[in-house]
């Protein structure tokens, strides 16, 4: 009970230091699921224990000695030429902890370098990047706690910015009720270089995340519950008024949208924070998973067309010794994204050639 007071303690205090959110803060790609596991259950999960390596970008606490010797290549195809690459391997040291090392890559895309007239002068590829170091200890049989150090950095031709951040992960398990309740603190850091160095830092996409997930009895089904950003209630914006030459009006939200009654307003504002997840898992090497991200939706979706934006899928199966995932996440009617993730267990074959 000490342990899990100092932890909430601590909690609360990084509440204080980091409570920005949409908007107002630098690398928001840090926010992008390398998963494919965690992109199929709707983006955000800080409870599934499964022995994914990759689930650990989301929680530290997640890794464990199971782990040790697997490595994980991620593939993400995101919107229009947009793509993300993530490997990570992890290792177990007696009587120290476990430890796993990703590097996270991201591809813009080719661009055409010109000026404010016109004239062309070349292309160029512009990135962000992280080397992302994670430490996990088991307390004892039904606590984990883990924490992950990012060194960032940004590349956008003459723009340049780098960071430092950490997540700090909690967990604990009840094997009996086959229960996992997850809570991470995200993305607390500071920008060091930063873009124009005239400018004042700008603050991380900090976030304050809880969940559970737990797998129903007599039945191969686990669901999932997230609560993301505990440290500020409020996620609604307004979309600022502009005057559009055109159709001669302005457009845009003056005021928050109007809700029928305060009870559906506090309902939105309490459901923009929720991501649900569920899982059929029949066996232990095959499972097939669906997500809803309400915020996502809200967000992103078409009034008058809002389709199954915010909707996410995927699937997992072991073939021989390779693990291999698939999630689609539908983030707009006009684009989704795409994760591949491939892991395998490289100290078994090691073993294998000593062996033989």
């Amino acid at each position: 009970m000490k342990r899990i007071l100092v932890f909430f303690i601590l909690a609360f205090a990084f509440l204080q230091m980091f409570p920005q959110l949409g908007g107002n803060y630098i690398f928001s790609f840090l926010n992008v699921t390398n998963s494919a596991r965690i992109a199929s259950l709707g983006g955000e999960n800080t409870s599934v224990k499964d022995n994914d390596l990759s689930t650990v970008f989301h929680n530290p606490a997640l890794l464990d000695s199971n782990m040790s010797g697997f490595i994980t290549l991620n593939y993400i195809n995101y919107l229009g030429d947009i793509n993300f690459y993530y490997s990570g391997y992890s290792h177990h040291f007696n009587k120290i902890g476990n430890f796993a090392l990703g590097l996270y890559y991201f591809d813009y895309g080719l661009f055409t370098e010109a000026d404010n007239l016109g004239y062309k002068y070349g292309t160029f590829r512009p990135s962000d990047w992280t080397v992302n170091l994670s430490y996990s200890r088991k307390l004892d049989s039904n606590f984990y706690v883990g924490i992950t150090t990012k060194f960032i950095y940004s590349n956008y031709v003459f723009y340049r910015a780098s960071g430092l951040a950490a997540d700090i992960g909690g967990l604990y398990v009840n094997k009996k009720r086959q229960l996992t309740v997850g809570m991470v603190l995200r993305n607390a850091g500071l920008e060091l270089m930063r873009y124009n160095p005239d400018k004042k830092r700008e603050p991380l996409p900090f976030d304050w995340q809880i969940g559970f997930s737990k797998k129903v009895k007599h039945a191969p089904f686990r669901l999932s519950f997230t609560y993301t950003h505990l440290e500020k209630f409020d996620l609604t914006y307004t979309v600022p008024l502009r005057y559009d030459e055109d159709t001669t009006s302005y457009l845009g939200d003056a005021a928050p949208v109007n809700k029928e009654s305060k009870v559906l307003d506090y309902a939105d504002k309490f459901m923009r924070h929720i991501v649900i997840g569920a899982e059929f898992v029949p066996f232990k090497n095959f499972y097939i998973s669906l997500g809803f991200n309400y915020r996502r939706r809200e967000e992103l979706k078409i009034e008058t067309r809002p389709g199954i934006v915010g909707f996410s899928a995927g699937v997992g199966i072991r073939i021989s010794k390779f693990y291999i995932s698939y999630g689609r996440a539908l983030y707009h009617m006009a684009g989704s994204s795409n994760v591949i993730t491939v892991s395998t267990n490289v100290d078994a074959f090691y073993n294998r050639i000593v062996a033989k």
